[in-house]
């Protein structure tokens, strides 16, 4: 956090007091701004020269949100709402003059100011939701009075950035000025409002705009019934929806106080903490305390993938979206079309949804070029190898990109559990330019970049790796070399755990939902189904000793052709999951051969079992140095795997819990975990000692 004092100065060019502020690097409404605020107001208003007041910010944006490492400690004055009230209070009219952002904060003190004017590429947003909070400063009463109930509502629900144009037209700002002329633009916006005789317009006192919902209530209803499953396990969204309610039927002084109620509750609440914390851990997970900031990296103009598939295509699409050029490699013509023909058709189907026009689809297109030479590779700088999980197959390719590919390349594999230093050190003679880049399916969709070092990777390839990441909006969390790496390998002990249950008594569809209603997108035997259940099978090598195998010989590979762990149906166009009887009988036969009689297994004990050999997993991990940190495994979770952000991340939860309540329980389960189940000893020295991962 930066120490810089806040600047402030009050220009007076003939009737109109300029306003400036600056805090870098974001503006953000620290203490010690608010207190700039203040002042500045009150000088600007004591001055008799001073007729409108523009309030204006240096560097690259406007005030930013409140400083969220504030959260929790006792507040310190001034409190944003009395700077909000010099502003909304002044005698004289206050134009706030937007550039960058006015998010969260920073929004509702511009709605606190008479008018608002921005250059066209700035944008407005209320954000607080993805925090787990609501905007506490007014926001939930002001928005609604000013851009209509059912615009706020999307606003803060969704907590977009709403481009200027747009807030134009909301009526959010009032007028759009030139860019690079906000401070002109502005003034010239004050003397307008000194020559119209325009009335100081307090957004508070206008309920014109609540009118319509307070005669349509079911409004709030259909919000709610519309985004129930987006908003599941999430208390925030409906506290959201409440304080707007009280715009509608309660006193701009009423609801401010419901806000203010909900927020104190929110803000205290776990999954505020957690969803705060795995803000942080975001921005910690790019910091490798070896390699320094001003590592040198290699310049990523061109990047070559080996294999167009669904995972190769997916990986191409992220460069083209950032307009750098992509060379696809296969060894069949129609394999190339085929690959490529999917990227058009997944563009094609944006475009029609509005995320883009059939301009950009071309445009992303023209970067992507299709060869059936691995020769073409030789200009790339980054190459990324995306064939199937076979590592005689991948040494073959790295052998041959160590001929081909110019010096300083780095090569990459997205292996989702192979040895990377075995690719690096056994195929090639630069094992230093070689890294693991895992995406995860489908790839131009899912955030998380799992970023594997190699025991020779260099600084420079990793830290290229890591900011090529960013570049293309993933959020990168590094893992060394282990099979399964975080990720994986910690879905692997949540398997394990989940298959012993089943051949236990417990039902797969039993397991699902216990998964599910913690928060989970789908349990595991949901997603093996989705995922296929003959991935990695052969019928060839198949004996039937597990549940899965006797499944695939009974050709139920999954979703794709209607039968898996569980059976299938097509209800009014919706593919529907249905306990099955055949995998029920699969279940009994299987443990009769093996002895087995069934108990009853309650939801307690899945979802202890389950989460608590997850964590089990994640301290053996970070006790052999395969993660950095604990908050990285968290990352790797809530990003890849759909783990819920109101829970932290699996090591997180097991902080909320308390480690000696984990340790306890998985020491209770005893045998119940399996042969190859050992206790973590960091886990049990943390709890021993009252320590924590991640607080």
């Amino acid at each position: 956090m930066t120490t810089t004092i806040p600047a402030r100065s009050l220009a007076v060019e003939g009737d109109i007091g300029v306003l400036t502020l600056s805090y870098p690097p974001v503006n953000a409404l620290s203490q010690v701004m608010r207190e700039a605020i203040v002042e500045g107001m009150r000088e600007a208003n004591a001055n008799p020269a001073v007729k409108a007041i523009v309030l204006i910010c240096d560097g690259r944006t406007f005030l930013a949100g409140a400083d969220i490492t504030e959260f929790g400690k006792p507040p310190k004055a001034p409190s944003l709402r009395e700077a909000q009230d010099q502003i909304e209070g002044a005698s004289k009219p206050v134009i706030a003059a937007i550039h960058g952002t006015a998010l969260g904060g920073g929004l509702e003190v511009a709605l606190c100011c008479h008018y608002r004017v921005a250059v066209p590429s700035a944008k407005c947003g209320l954000p607080e939701v993805h925090l787990g909070l609501l905007p506490g400063a007014g926001g939930t009463q002001r928005l609604p009075r000013i851009v209509g109930v059912e615009k706020a509502l999307d606003m803060i629900l969704n907590g977009s950035h709403v481009p200027a144009r747009k807030c134009l037209e909301m009526g959010l700002v009032d007028a759009l000025v030139p860019e690079g002329e906000l401070r002109a633009g502005a003034i010239a916006f004050a003397r307008t409002v000194l020559a119209e005789g325009r009335p100081l317009r307090r957004v508070r006192d206008n309920d014109d705009k609540l009118l319509a919902a307070r005669a349509h209530p079911e409004i709030f209803a259909k919000v709610r019934q519309d985004n129930a499953r987006k908003f599941r396990g999430f208390p925030a969204p409906e506290a959201n929806i409440q304080c707007i309610e009280a715009a509608v039927n309660l006193s701009f002084d009423e609801g401010l106080a419901t806000e203010r109620r909900l927020f104190t509750e929110l803000v205290a609440g776990t999954p505020s903490i957690a969803q705060r914390y795995a803000f942080f851990a975001e921005r910690k997970a790019t910091k490798i305390p070896d390699v320094p900031d001003d590592t040198p990296t290699a310049r990523v103009a061109k990047v070559g993938i080996i294999g167009a598939g669904t995972m190769g295509g997916g990986i191409a699409m992220n460069f083209a979206n950032v307009g750098i050029p992509v060379v696809l490699v296969e060894t069949q013509q129609a394999a190339l079309d085929r690959g490529l023909a999917v990227v058009r058709k997944n563009y094609e189907n944006s475009a029609k949804r509005g995320r883009f026009t059939t301009e950009q689809v071309e445009q992303r297109m023209d970067l992507l070029t299709g060869s059936l030479q691995m020769e073409a590779l030789a200009d790339c700088d980054l190459v990324i190898e995306a064939v199937f999980e076979n590592m005689a197959v991948k040494k073959e390719i790295f052998g041959k990109l160590d001929r081909i590919c110019k010096p300083g390349a780095v090569l990459a594999t997205n292996t989702s559990a192979l040895d990377v230093n075995e690719i690096a050190s056994a195929a090639t003679s630069r094992p230093e330019a070689v890294v693991g880049m895992h995406f995860f399916s489908p790839a131009n969709v899912m955030k998380l970049l799992e970023v594997v070092r190699g025991a020779k990777t260099s600084a420079t390839a990793l830290a290229t790796a890591m900011q090529i990441a960013k570049k293309i909006g993933k959020v990168a969390a590094v893992s060394g070399v282990c099979p399964g790496f975080i990720g994986n390998r910690i879905l692997a002990a949540r398997s394990a755990q989940a298959q012993a249950m089943v051949l236990e008594g417990a039902m797969p569809w039993d397991i699902d939902q216990v998964l599910y209603d913690f928060g989970l997108p789908m349990g595991p035997f949901a997603m093996s189904d989705l995922a296929g259940l003959d991935i990695g099978w052969s019928k060839e090598t198949s004996k039937g000793a597990t549940i899965r195998e006797r499944l695939c010989e009974m050709d139920r590979r999954g979703q794709k052709n209607g039968a898996g762990y569980y059976d299938y149906a097509v209800v009014d166009g919706t593919r529907t999951a249905q306990p099955s009887e055949v995998t029920r009988g699969i279940i009994r036969d299987l443990m009769g051969e093996q002895g087995k009689v069934a108990r009853a297994i309650g939801k307690e004990e899945i979802l202890e079992r389950c989460v608590y050999a997850m964590v089990n997993e994640g301290a053996k991990i970070l006790d052999e140095g395969i993660a950095i940190r604990a908050s990285d495994i968290d990352v790797v979770w809530v990003n890849g795997y759909g783990w819920p952000v109101y829970r932290g991340g699996p090591m997180f939860y097991a902080d909320t819990v308390g480690l000696p309540t984990v340790v306890a329980r998985l020491q209770a389960y005893g045998d119940r975990m399996g042969p190859g189940f050992t206790l973590s000893p960091l886990l049990e020295r943390m709890a021993a000692e009252g320590k924590s991962f991640t607080r």
